[in-house]
């Protein structure tokens, strides 16, 4: 942990839950910890919770950056099926698709897990809907 936080390089988030441990074993309270990390209490409970469970593989970040997911070609389908039609249609009370209302309409419908905005406008476009 000493060589953590003493490096001050690396990702920050890293850094910051570094801190907290050390500063929980030393028996500082939650709201102290709070402060000085500049984080929220639940944070700080969980990576301390994470770190009783799962010890030194805890405070490094488990996600990792990628190519996002493909689509099936049935997913598509369905997505520009939606993205082509009216909210109405669906029972929503707007006359246009925003990206972020499609996405999350998306989810809720199970069409598809997950899907950022972002994502939602490269497949649009590739499938050539405006």
């Amino acid at each position: 942990m000493r060589r953590i936080v003493g490096r001050g390089t690396g990702p920050v988030v890293t850094w910051r839950r570094a801190q907290m441990v050390p500063l929980s074993a030393q028996g500082m309270p939650v709201a102290k910890i709070v402060e000085v990390t500049f984080t929220s209490a639940d944070r700080v409970r969980g990576v301390i919770h994470n770190f009783s469970a799962d010890g030194f593989e805890s405070i490094y970040l488990k996600c990792k950056g990628g190519r996002p997911r493909t689509f099936t070609l049935p997913e598509r389908r369905e997505i520009k099926k939606i993205a082509k039609s009216k909210p109405a249609e669906h029972g929503l009370p707007f006359s246009t698709w925003r990206l972020a209302k499609l996405a999350d309409f998306l989810v809720a419908e199970g069409v598809v897990d997950d899907i950022s905005h972002e994502g939602l406008r490269i497949l649009l476009r590739e499938e050539g809907v405006s």
